[in-house]
């Protein structure tokens, strides 16, 4: 059986001053009967690792380099990131994909390089307003499922996560069926690429203005795994509601 996961994004938000918000997550809910995680600026990476060790929290990155080293002033490798305790990291966010212009070859290359590391990749898919008012919603997604995840990928190493860009941020929701929809064709596709084993094993998160008001209701959808929260992870009540609704799913 798949294991629950609610993963935070803090994106370009906090300050060692909010590391006070892990201590009372981990202070509040100590033993969460399901995996939590929380993906974090660099700066932060070390000491939310430290914090969380020894309690059932994962670190996670934000992203990293295709490459293992070398002259690529700015960035950070798989192996930095697995130096800090961390043992996970976002990739292929829309955010990275738009601003930062990777397409899902870049994106692959990097979740090659996060296997090679033993970490875990969370691999994000998720089609334009435009897209899905085409009706194109499914095509986009198989194009990026196919380009962005690698041979290297297992029921372990493997998240992916579906978030729609027109939902991000903006409090836009997709209904039931249409988040329905996509994970059902995330996992066939999965499955018949990988075969039942693994394709039934790699987690599916839902991400897009997931709320503490409207996470339940997205937890009773299919194939929905958990969570991929941005701003309702910042602080930890907020947190901790969407994860004990995860739980109630379980």
């Amino acid at each position: 059986m798949r294991r629950k996961l609610a993963a935070g994004n803090w994106k370009m938000n906090g300050l060692r001053a909010d590391l006070v918000q892990i201590d009372r997550l981990l202070e509040l809910h100590p033993a969460p009967r399901i995996e939590t995680m929380l993906c974090l600026p660099a700066t932060l990476l070390h000491d939310a690792a430290t914090r969380a060790a020894g309690h059932p929290m994962t670190i996670g990155a934000q992203d990293c380099h295709t490459e293992a080293n070398g002259a690529h002033t700015g960035d950070l490798s798989a192996a930095m990131i697995r130096d800090t305790g961390a043992t996970a990291v976002i990739l292929g966010h829309s955010e990275r994909r738009h601003a930062h212009h990777e397409d899902s070859e870049v994106v692959r290359a990097k979740a090659r390089r996060v296997h090679q590391t033993a970490l875990t990749a969370v691999v994000c898919v998720g089609e334009s307003l435009a897209q899905r008012e085409a009706l194109n919603t499914l095509d986009i997604i198989d194009g990026q499922l196919s380009a962005s995840i690698p041979d290297t990928s297992n029921g372990t190493n493997l998240v992916v996560a579906y978030e729609p860009v027109w939902a991000i941020g903006t409090g836009l929701t997709p209904t039931l069926e249409q988040i329905g929809e996509v994970h059902d064709f995330i996992r066939a596709r999965l499955e018949r690429r990988f075969g039942p084993g693994v394709g039934r094993a790699v987690r599916l998160l839902y991400g897009g203005s997931v709320k503490p008001d409207n996470c339940a209701a997205i937890f009773g959808v299919s194939n929905v795994d958990g969570a991929l929260v941005g701003g309702a992870s910042l602080l930890a009540d907020d947190f901790l509601h969407i994860i004990k609704a995860l739980e109630a799913a379980v």
